[in-house]
């Protein structure tokens, strides 16, 4: 295709620009000294640019924001005799989410969810230690009674010996679990959660 041809498709279809404002990224601006109709245009790609920056800045500040609760609940995990009690009480506040449980395929106990065998394996994909969940599924045997609660969460392979177990996040809004650079925090959380069960 040569720009002949391009130019005349443009030409045809004179909103497609206006319908893409992706593309003005892609796009070298044009000079000013040519009139109005190209400010327009250069105006255009300036705005698309500036959404592209605001979006980036608030997905950093998500994860900077992830990152420091990340932080306060290991902390908790320090001086706890009860982890799973911690995770279940303590966590939902310090990572500002709706719902932190434990989930193990194993005999039931206290505090924690009891999952099917072969549970873990098929919500985390193989070689996926965390996966944050957009449009989670099974909520109910995920998140018991906060599940009317949980619009997204993230699950995270607990690195523990016997039956497979995983950290359970639950968030109200999709923004308290980031969409971005989460992946990092969660397996923190899930080693230092293991750490303190085995001692």
């Amino acid at each position: 295709m040569d720009g002949d041809t391009v130019a005349a498709w443009l030409r045809k279809h004179p909103d497609f620009l206006a319908q893409q404002p992706e593309l003005y990224r892609m796009l070298s601006p044009p000079r000013r000294i040519h009139g109005e109709g190209l400010a327009d245009h250069m105006a255009a790609m300036l705005a698309a640019e500036r959404a592209a920056s605001r979006a980036l800045a608030d997905t950093a500040r998500e994860s900077d924001g992830f990152s420091a609760r990340t932080r306060a609940a290991v902390l908790a995990l320090i001086p706890s005799r009860d982890p799973p009690e911690t995770v279940r009480q303590e966590w939902p506040d310090l990572l500002g989410l709706a719902h932190c449980a434990i989930a193990d395929e194993g005999t039931p106990a206290d505090h924690r969810l009891t999952l099917p065998p072969g549970s873990v394996a098929r919500l985390l994909p193989a070689g996926r230690d965390a996966l944050r969940r957009a449009t989670p599924t099974e909520l109910a045997l995920l998140h018991a009674e906060a599940a009317p609660l949980v619009c997204c969460d993230a699950l995270a392979r607990l690195p523990l010996p016997g039956a497979p177990a995983l950290l359970v996040l639950g968030a109200r809004n999709p923004g308290d679990l980031p969409a971005r650079g989460a992946t990092p925090h969660l397996q923190f959380l899930a080693r230092a959660l293991a750490a303190a069960l085995l001692r």
